[in-house]
């Protein structure tokens, strides 16, 4: 296993973390109580600078423990990397504090830092362009394009809307005001400035942005719509799909026939809540899955590396004050769905 899937979580996606009524989506200190700083500190600035348009990984060490080196603490650290691995990126210099590379014998340090940059997976490249839809000195708002992830996680880390768009545009410090599914194309706006970055993310996470989305499902003349569909989701840790069960409702969507032909319907979908998979549950739900789901009504089995079925659901309209300006904003995507504006048969 690489450095990549061992590292702990980037300050990236603990930044970004939407807080909900059950804690943050991706708790920063989510982590053994022994790797957590036990106070708050200013912030450390990498000595790495980025590689690929990623941040280097830094981790902490532990005020106490009984480790005699560094290596001997990032060996039990990372217990399914090869200790080879880390030596040669100790000898190779790759692996660095605060005053330059940690050498393989170096004394362990308790309450320092340190750096490195991660293994990167083997990726597909993603046959599809980011559209950039706006860019001013606080915002960058993209169309991404279906089956790119929107942040690096898991096997997706290079080939990531965050990533492309830092190196094609050269803004370094960009970060995600909030996330959309990977299948899911559409508008995703991003953050130029660290320091205006909490007031976006706070935005998304108290849900004072308008969104609309746009489906295409099959036509049921007998559904009666509009309709407001409301349910309690629920997705467990390690599960790849979620659930709609029993109980008091934590998500909520309007769904709009906006047209149909030959079957299909041409559906806007707005969401209250921004439950895991949401739209694509509660279409299903009512017996129209977007077409392209793989996952619900019924998971399949799909490679990664298949781009031929996408997901038919795309972020078509973001809407807000903006909380730096106080200017009215609103955002549309210039993306299609194949399926209703080129006949696609999917």
């Amino acid at each position: 296993m690489s450095l990549l899937q061992q590292v702990l979580p980037s300050r990236l996606r603990h930044r970004m973390a939407p807080k909900t009524p059950t804690g943050p989506r991706f708790a920063p200190w989510r982590l053994p109580a022994e790797y957590r700083p036990q106070t708050v500190r200013r912030k450390v600035s990498s000595p790495l600078p980025q590689r690929h348009g990623l941040d280097a990984a830094r981790l902490w060490l532990p005020e106490k423990g009984p480790w005699a080196t560094v290596r001997a603490h990032l060996v039990e650290r990372l217990p399914r990397v090869d200790p080879g691995r880390i030596d040669g990126m100790l000898r190779d210099g790759l692996i660095v504090g605060s005053d330059g590379p940690v050498a393989v014998d170096a004394p362990y340090t308790p309450g320092a830092f340190v750096w490195f940059h991660r293994d990167l997976p083997v990726e597909t490249p993603v046959p599809f362009e980011v559209g950039i839809v706006h860019q001013d000195e606080n915002l960058v708002v993209v169309d991404k394009p279906h089956f790119l992830s929107t942040i690096p996680r898991g096997q997706h880390v290079v080939e990531t809307a965050l990533v492309r768009v830092r190196r094609q545009l050269g803004i370094p410090a960009l970060s995600p005001a909030h996330r959309l599914d990977r299948v899911t194309a559409g508008l995703v706006m991003f953050v130029v400035r660290p320091e205006t970055r909490g007031a976006y993310q706070t935005m998304f996470r108290d849900r004072l942005v308008h969104k609309e989305y746009e489906a295409i499902a099959g036509h049921d003349p007998s559904l009666a719509l509009p309709t407001v569909v409301r349910s309690r989701i629920v997705k467990e840790r390690g599960v790849i799909t979620a659930q709609e069960v029993a109980g008091e409702p934590n998500a909520e969507t309007r769904v709009e026939l906006v047209e149909h032909r030959d079957g299909l319907g041409r559906y806007r979908l707005l969401p209250v809540t921004g439950r895991t998979h949401q739209l694509r549950l509660h279409m299903a739900g009512l017996g129209i899955p977007i077409l392209g789901d793989s996952f619900y009504p019924v998971l399949q089995d799909r490679p990664l590396d298949d781009f031929s079925r996408p997901l038919q659901l795309l972020a078509r309209v973001l809407e807000f004050t903006d909380p730096v300006t106080g200017a009215p904003r609103r955002f549309e995507s210039k993306a299609q769905l194949a399926a209703w504006h080129e006949g696609r048969v999917l």
